[in-house]
């Protein structure tokens, strides 16, 4: 699992909360923000870690991602055209390249000279798994692996972009737990499922993800058999669960016959209190079932999940001791020690004490 950056700042203790969609390793992490699909002949706009962005497309298919505020009278890029690929202003008309230079000033003509300070710093932008990556810094690493998207035996399936008004940690929280399943997804799988939840044993699953595996007896109403592929009242899965650094979760589910569903699940900070929440699909079926059937129960599942968030306020804490937490909380408790750590590396050897 490569690691997140470490930069001199402030020891762990002396990190508000508040204030960790600021911290330098989100900034240098990626952070999916939109579905390819998304973007088109008009600008996008969108909220990063408290920060306004503009995303377009340029004349060669580039997406491109910038400040959503024009360096002259700071109106919203986002608001404007895109012409041959630029980005024109809706105020007064100022043109930006893909790489952020400012092209045209129609108010001083097509031979003045171009003020230094009206071209703009954009951001790094990647596409996977039909995604559209953010970097607001320098990026760490590369966004986490999922070997079945190259593998033709599965496919993939992209669900949309959902806004979720809870913090991005709890969502990732959630995620990484099991012991909710039969209280917050009675709607879904839940109902009747165990309550005590089995040892959790930690583990590296793979270079990227580090979590741990389970069985799990799941119930099986009408709106799962798509997804399942079989129609019994009771399945029972394989599955493994676990992150990638800060704040992506993937859930993999083997059901006894071999089909298996892997589930990408993304949560992007908006800011401290409201996330995008999208999640990818990866299936090793024969194709024939309509993909809205198939994830329409997984879509269920999320809206039990963002009913629940929805009622929690605040900032998920991050320190040993905030919480209460028992042997059941065991992935997210690691989960959030890493975090925390990487949100406030200590200072480096030598530093002003």
């Amino acid at each position: 699992m490569a690691a997140l950056p470490h930069a001199d700042q402030n020891p762990p203790e002396a990190t508000h909360a508040t204030s960790f969609i600021h911290a330098p390793a989100l900034r240098n992490a990626w952070h999916p923000v939109a579905e390819v699909a998304d973007i088109t002949d008009q600008p996008l706009a969108v909220r990063l870690l408290g920060e306004d962005i503009v995303l377009w497309r340029a004349a060669d298919d580039t997406i491109v991602s910038a400040p959503d505020r024009c360096p002259h009278r700071e109106a919203p890029l986002s608001i404007g055209t895109v012409d041959n690929g630029s980005l024109v202003c809706r105020y007064h008309g100022w043109a930006f390249s893909q790489d952020g230079s400012c092209v045209a000033i129609p108010s001083s003509g097509p031979d003045a000279a171009i003020p230094p300070a009206a071209h703009m710093s954009c951001h790094q932008v990647t596409q996977r798994y039909g995604l559209v990556w953010v970097c607001l810094g320098t990026p760490a690493a590369e966004v986490p692996t999922v070997p079945q998207d190259g593998d033709p035996a599965f496919r993939r399936i992209n669900t949309g972009v959902d806004t979720w008004q809870t913090c991005a940690l709890r969502m990732v929280d959630n995620f990484l737990d099991i012991s909710h399943f039969p209280w917050v997804h009675t709607g879904t799988f839940g109902a009747g499922q165990e309550q005590q939840v089995p040892k959790i044993d930690l583990s590296q699953l793979d270079d990227d993800f580090f979590g741990y595996a389970y069985e799990v007896d799941a119930n099986n109403p009408d709106i799962a058999t798509a997804t399942t592929g079989t129609d019994e009242d009771v399945v029972h899965r394989y599955m493994t669960t676990g992150f990638a650094l800060p704040l992506i979760v993937r859930s993999t589910i083997r059901y006894e016959d071999g089909l298996e569903h892997i589930l990408l699940l993304c949560s992007t900070p908006v800011d401290e209190t409201t996330a995008l929440f999208t999640f990818v699909v990866w299936r090793n079926d024969d194709h024939s079932v309509d993909p809205e059937e198939i994830i329409s129960f997984d879509r269920a599942i999320g809206a039990e999940d963002k009913a629940m968030l929805e009622q929690v306020a605040g900032v998920l804490p991050l320190g040993r001791t905030d919480l209460v937490s028992v042997q059941s909380d065991k992935p997210s408790v690691e989960w959030r020690r890493q975090l925390n750590e990487a949100l406030n590396p200590p200072m480096s050897q030598g530093a002003p004490q």
